[in-house]
């Protein structure tokens, strides 16, 4: 019977347990996006995981979202990462890096030459973006030509490549979370009428390309994509999220990818469920649940086939020994939110490991 501590081989790596490190960004690069000597002693300490995905790394300067994150498209970038992937590897641990274009969800002021963010459309989110300064109102993104789409492909697939200089295990594509390829397939936020909007299968289009441009720099078997259906992160909304996502994830199961990585709901508010086994189904490959797991949800999902591995997030926050607080169900950290986007070692290295009582000596 599958379990949560079965081991897995996931395209030639042989992963000790179904337990997954989520990605999270936690804004820990220096002020020129490199990842650093904590950053890698950070990802070190939780190198337990079965498989651990690193926080979305922006593919290009274009890409970039938030303040200090690590991102690969420069040679400084691809060093800052080799620090963590050698620290993961070192302890037997696994990592693919999560590869991002945050699209809509910029602003000027971390844009080159101050540019206006992009999106498939011109349709401005609702709420407030982290900048260098504090926070401000998104601005209305300016729609992406056909010519640059191709220029974010580009993008993408010179990442993956820097992803391999840095000594990645694999790559996963963020298509979640209200960013820009999740931009492109949701009808909330894509408006377009030509070849990358309208239809399922035109939204869907801009993936299947970085799939397709990333594969010739990975086997497609070291790529894993990620998606949120329902997650209203980043004012993002979609008419008919089963249907559309299921689509989406059959076509991608054509691509015989890694994995699929789905965030199950909203991390914003309670909304009604899918039926995600159906969606599940509908791919052909292994699926990753995320969102809310604990111990018991995970060992019922993959006993129950719903799920072949599961990403926990704030938990591998507060954990770094997560794995065997799970294996031997005993208690966790809790954590921080008010240090998960700031600072420096407090909130980030200095979560301890569990100490269990001992008998004392006769």
């Amino acid at each position: 019977m599958t379990d949560l501590f079965s081991p897995l081989v996931l395209s030639g790596l042989n992963l000790a347990s179904r337990i997954v490190m989520a990605p999270m960004t936690r804004n820990r690069a220096d002020a020129d996006g490199v990842a650093t000597a904590l950053m890698a002693a950070y990802y070190g300490q939780r190198a337990g995981a079965g498989l651990v995905v690193s926080e979305s790394i922006p593919v290009s300067p274009q890409a970039v979202g938030y303040p200090c994150t690590p991102g690969l498209f420069n040679a400084a970038q691809v060093a800052g990462w080799q620090l963590v992937t050698r620290a993961v590897q070192a302890r037997g641990g696994s990592i693919f890096a999560q590869l991002q274009h945050c699209g809509r969800i910029s602003h000027p002021s971390l844009q080159p030459h101050e540019a206006v963010p992009v999106a498939p459309s011109a349709v401005r989110p609702r709420g407030l973006v982290v900048t260098p300064t504090g926070m401000q109102e998104f601005m209305t993104p300016r729609a992406l030509s056909i010519d640059d789409i191709a220029a974010v492909v580009e993008q993408f697939q010179d990442a993956a490549r820097l992803a391999r200089a840095a000594g990645f295990d694999g790559v996963e594509i963020h298509g979640a979370n209200g960013y820009l390829i999740d931009q492109f397939l949701r009808d909330g936020s894509n408006q377009r009428m030509d070849t990358y909007g309208g239809t399922p299968v035109r939204r869907l289009a801009l993936l299947l390309e970085i799939v397709h441009a990333v594969a010739e720099v990975w086997s497609r078997d070291r790529i894993g994509v990620r998606l949120s259906p329902q997650n209203r992160f980043n004012d993002m909304a979609d008419s008919d999220p089963a249907r559309h996502f299921s689509y989406f994830a059959a076509e991608l199961g054509r691509e015989r990818l890694a994995y699929l990585h789905v965030l199950e709901g909203d991390t914003v508010a309670p909304v009604a469920r899918m039926d995600y086994r159906e969606l599940r189904n509908r791919f052909d490959g292994f699926y990753m649940a995320n969102n809310g797991y604990d111990r018991a949800r995970a060992i019922v999902a993959l006993r129950s086939g719903a799920a072949d591995l599961v990403a926990f997030g704030a938990a591998f926050i507060a954990n770094p020994d997560l794995v065997e607080r799970l294996r031997h169900d005993w208690p966790l950290n809790a954590s921080d939110p008010e240090t998960y986007h700031v600072g420096a070692q407090r909130g980030y290295t200095d979560y301890p490991a569990y100490q269990p009582m001992r008998d004392p000596e006769p």
